[in-house]
C-alpha cells in the first residue's frame, strides 16, 4: 500500500514495521570480485555497500524495487570509502550498515565492513599482518537523494527518515 504525504505526493509503500537504524548481513567475496592477486577489487566495495542499504528496508518489510514502482528514487550523490586491510578472496565479512538523518531531501549512512572470516577460520591479527586488529578492513559513509521519476528532488518519505536525531 502507498501513502501520500501532507501534499499529496506519493511517498511510495508503507513499510510494514519501522525501518531499522542499523543492521548487517555476511558476504562471502566471489573470485569474480578480485584482481589477479586475490584481493577484493575497490570497485566491489560499492556494491556491498548497497547490500547493507538494501537490507535495511527490507527489514522493515519493503523493497527497493517497491519505492521505485512508487516513483521514489534514493540516488546516491557522495560516496566516502577508506580501505585499511585488504579484503581477500573467499574471505567472509560483515558490512555494518547505520542509517543517519541528513536533511529533509537526503539520507546519509555509515558502514564498516569487518573480517570475520579468512580461509575458513577466524582472522587472526598476530599470525597475519593483513588482519586489523578491530576486524574493520573499510569504513565508508554515503549520502542519498530522493527524486521522483522526473529526477526533481523531493522530501524523503517520512518513515525513511531515521528516529535518531543526526545519528552519530
Amino acid at each position: 500500500m502507498s501513502v501520500s504525504d501532507e501534499y499529496g505526493v506519493n511517498t511510495g509503500p508503507k513499510p510494514a514495521r519501522s525501518i531499522p537504524t542499523s543492521g548487517s548481513l555476511s558476504v562471502r567475496v566471489r573470485y569474480a570480485e578480485c584482481d589477479p592477486m586475490n584481493v577484493a577489487h575497490h570497485a566491489s566495495y560499492a556494491p556491498w555497500l548497497e547490500m547493507g542499504r538494501t537490507e535495511l528496508l527490507r527489514g522493515g518489510g519493503v523493497s527497493y524495487a517497491e519505492l521505485e514502482q512508487a516513483g521514489v528514487f534514493l540516488v546516491v550523490t557522495k560516496l566516502e570509502l577508506r580501505y585499511r586491510r585488504p579484503i581477500l578472496y573467499d574471505d567472509v565479512i560483515e558490512v555494518r550498515t547505520r542509517a543517519h538523518e541528513s536533511g529533509r531531501i537526503k539520507i546519509r549512512h555509515s558502514y564498516e565492513l569487518v573480517l570475520v572470516e579468512r580461509m575458513g577460520q577466524q582472522p587472526d591479527p598476530a599470525a597475519d599482518p593483513r588482519v586489523p586488529i578491530d576486524g574493520v578492513c573499510a569504513v565508508a559513509t554515503s549520502e542519498l537523494a530522493c527524486v521522483g521519476r522526473d529526477g526533481r528532488p523531493m522530501p524523503l518519505p517520512a518513515w525513511l527518515v531515521p528516529d535518531e536525531p543526526g545519528g552519530e
